[in-house]
C-alpha cells in the first residue's frame, strides 16, 4: 500500500507532502515529496483512560463506533466488571476486545471493591494483583481510588503499589480535590496520572510535582474548559481521556471532539496532538504505531487541520474506517454476570420519621462528580419522610443486588424530577441498584424492573417502565452501539420529560454511589461522608 498525504510530523513539528509505503502491516518507508496532496496523515487518537463497560457496550462493539472517530487504542480499566465479575469479568473483557482489530490495553483493577464501605461482588487482593500485572496484556495498575490508604500507607494498598513497581508498570491515580502536602505525598508513592482534576490550580499543583494530568470530558464529569489552558505550558504531560461515556454520545464523537475544541480554542496543533497521539505511549509503553519507519501502521487520515474530519482509520494496516463505513465485524457472546436479590414493595421503601425534622441532602451539580453536603427540614407524611418535588429534595435508595440485606437511603437535590423514578445497576462502583424518584410506588416499579431484567437501566412514570436491560453483568448490552444509543436517547429524553433538568441524569445518578469522590454519597451500607471518610446520619 502506498499513500500520498500531507504528513503532520508531531514529533519534529512540521507538516510535509509525504509518500508512505507500508507492508505487512508495518510502515517500511517515508519520503518527502514535491507532489501537492489533499488530504492528511498522522497517527491514531487515543483515549488515556476509559471504562468500556460505561458505553454499555461490549469492547467490540465500542471498537466499531470508536474508529469512526479516528480512535486507535484505549487506556481500559476493568474495574467495573472486575467489581462485579472478579477477574472472570477482566478475562471476558480481555478476551472479547482480540476479536477485533483495535488496540485494547487493560489495566489491573486496583480497588475490587473500592472501599470497604460497600458491597461488591468480587474481592481482588494484592497477591491477585500481582498476578494480573505478571501478564502482559495487562499494561498498568489502574486508578488508585483509595487515596487515604495511600496517605495513611495501608498494608494492602501498598502492597498493590509494590507489585506494579515490581513488574515495572505504571500506577494510574484517582485523587478528586487532593492538594498540597497529601497530594505530594500521593504522587511519591508512585502515582503517576489523575484524571479526576476539577479546577486549574489543582491539576498545576500535581503537574508540579511531576503528575501527567489527564484532561477529562464523559458524559456526566466534564472538565475540559477548566483545564485545557494547561496543555500551552506542559505539552509533555497531558493526554485526553473520555473516563465514562454513553453510547449516544459515542455515536456523536470520542478523542476527536477533544481535539477539534482544543484547536478551537487557538491551542497549537502539535501540542493538542501530541496530547491525543504520542504522550500515552510514551507514558504507557505502548507498542503503536507513532507515523515512523518500522511502526505498525497505525494512523488516520483528515481533511484538514481546522476541521478535523475524520476520512479513514487504520489499525496494522488495515482500514477499519472509510467512507463513513466501520469495518470491525460484530462479535456475540454469551452474557456474564451476578445477580441475587428480591423485588421490592412501596412499603419497603418507607423511611420513618424520628423527632428531628432535619435530614442530610446530596446536592448534586451538572458536569461534575462531586456533591456537597446540604441540611434541610424534611417533608413528611404518615409519620415517614417522602419526595419534596416542590423543593427538589428527592429521595434515592440503594439496593445490594449481591445478597439480601437492609435497603440504605439518602435525599438528593436537583435532579429535578417531579414524578416517576429513574434507576440503574451501573452504579459505581460497586454496581448495586441504585434508584431516585418523586415516589415509593414509582421507586419499587422501577428497582422491580431491573430485577427482572438481571440488570440495566429504567424510567418509570409510576404507570410504566421503560428498561434497558444490560445482560452482561449489569453493566453492558448484546446489542449493537447503533440500538444501545437509540434506547438510550430514548430513556434520556423520558426521564427529562419527568422533570429532570441534568445534562446527563443517568450518568450523574451512576456516581451518586462512588463513595471515593467527595463529598456526601450512599452505598448500600448507608449515607457516606467522603470527606471525613465515615459513615454519617440521614435524619440529625
Amino acid at each position: 500500500m502506498i499513500l500520498h498525504h500531507n504528513l503532520i510530523d508531531i514529533s519534529n513539528k512540521e507538516i510535509y507532502p509525504a509518500k508512505i509505503e507500508v507492508n505487512q502491516g508495518k510502515i517500511i518507508s517515508i519520503v518527502r515529496t514535491d507532489k501537492e496532496c489533499e488530504n492528511y496523515i498522522l497517527p491514531g487518537l487515543i483515549d488515556a483512560h476509559v471504562h468500556i463497560e460505561s458505553s454499555m457496550l461490549l469492547p467490540s462493539a465500542f471498537a466499531k463506533i470508536a474508529v469512526q472517530h479516528g480512535t486507535v487504542a484505549t487506556i481500559s480499566d476493568p474495574h467495573e466488571i472486575a467489581n462485579v465479575c472478579g477477574i472472570e469479568g477482566i478475562d471476558y473483557m480481555i478476551n472479547n476486545g482480540k476479536k477485533v482489530p483495535f488496540h485494547f490495553f487493560f489495566g489491573a483493577p486496583s480497588c475490587v471493591p473500592a472501599t470497604s464501605f460497600e458491597t461488591s461482588g468480587a474481592v481482588i487482593d494484592s497477591n491477585q494483583i500481582d498476578a494480573l500485572l505478571s501478564r502482559k496484556e495487562i499494561r498498568y495498575l489502574s486508578e488508585m481510588m483509595n487515596y487515604p490508604g495511600v496517605l495513611f500507607k495501608d498494608k494492602e494498598v501498598m502492597k498493590k503499589i509494590a507489585a506494579a513497581k515490581k513488574h515495572n508498570k505504571p500506577i494510574d491515580g484517582h485523587a478528586p480535590g487532593l492538594v498540597g502536602e497529601d497530594a505530594k505525598k500521593y504522587i511519591e508513592a508512585g502515582i503517576s496520572t489523575d484524571h479526576e482534576c476539577f479546577t486549574k490550580e489543582e491539576a498545576l499543583g500535581k503537574l508540579q510535582h511531576g503528575m501527567k494530568i489527564l484532561i477529562r470530558e464523559g458524559s456526566a464529569a466534564k472538565n475540559f474548559d477548566a483545564l485545557i489552558g494547561l496543555l500551552h505550558d506542559y505539552e509533555n504531560d497531558i493526554m485526553f481521556c473520555c473516563d465514562d461515556k454513553h453510547p449516544d454520545e459515542l455515536l456523536l464523537h470520542h478523542i476527536n471532539h477533544h481535539v477539534k475544541r482544543a484547536l478551537a480554542k487557538g491551542i497549537d496543533l502539535f501540542k493538542v496532538l501530541k496530547a491525543a497521539c504520542i504522550n500515552p505511549i510514551e507514558h504507557y509503553n505502548l507498542p503503536l504505531g507513532r507515523l515512523r519507519v518500522g511502526d505498525p501502521a497505525d494512523f488516520i487520515l483528515i481533511d484538514n487541520t481546522t476541521d478535523f474530519n475524520i476520512l479513514s482509520t487504520y489499525i496494522k494496516g488495515n482500514c477499519v474506517f472509510e467512507n463513513g463505513e466501520s469495518n470491525i465485524p460484530e462479535i456475540k457472546e454469551e452474557p456474564l454476570n451476578q445477580f441475587n436479590c428480591k423485588k421490592v414493595h412501596a412499603s419497603d421503601l418507607e423511611i420513618k420519621a424520628t423527632s428531628s425534622n432535619n435530614i442530610k441532602v446530596i446536592e448534586a451539580f451538572d458536569g461534575q462528580l462531586i456533591t456537597n453536603l446540604i441540611t434541610t427540614n424534611s417533608k413528611q407524611e404518615n409519620e415517614c419522610i417522602v419526595s419534596d418535588t416542590e423543593n427538589d429534595i428527592l429521595k434515592m435508595a440503594v439496593i445490594n443486588r449481591y445478597k439480601e440485606a437492609p435497603i440504605a437511603f439518602a435525599f438528593i437535590k436537583n435532579f429535578g424530577l417531579k414524578k416517576g423514578a429513574i434507576a440503574s445497576t451501573v452504579a459505581h462502583d460497586c454496581h448495586n441498584i441504585i434508584c431516585l424518584g418523586a415516589s415509593d410506588k414509582a421507586m419499587a416499579q422501577a428497582i422491580n424492573a431491573l430485577i427482572d431484567a438481571q440488570g440495566g437501566i429504567c424510567v418509570s412514570d409510576g404507570t410504566t417502565t421503560d428498561t434497558i436491560p444490560l445482560p452482561i453483568a449489569g453493566l453492558m448490552s448484546l446489542q449493537s452501539a447503533a440500538e444501545v444509543g437509540a434506547s438510550y436517547s430514548k430513556l434520556d429524553k423520558k426521564a427529562k420529560a419527568l422533570g429532570s433538568t441534568l445534562s446527563a441524569p443517568f450518568m450523574t445518578l451512576s456516581f451518586m454511589a462512588l463513595l471515593v469522590i467527595p463529598n456526601l454519597k450512599l452505598s448500600d451500607k448507608g449515607l457516606f461522608d467522603g470527606e471525613k471518610f465515615e459513615f454519617t446520619l440521614l435524619q440529625f
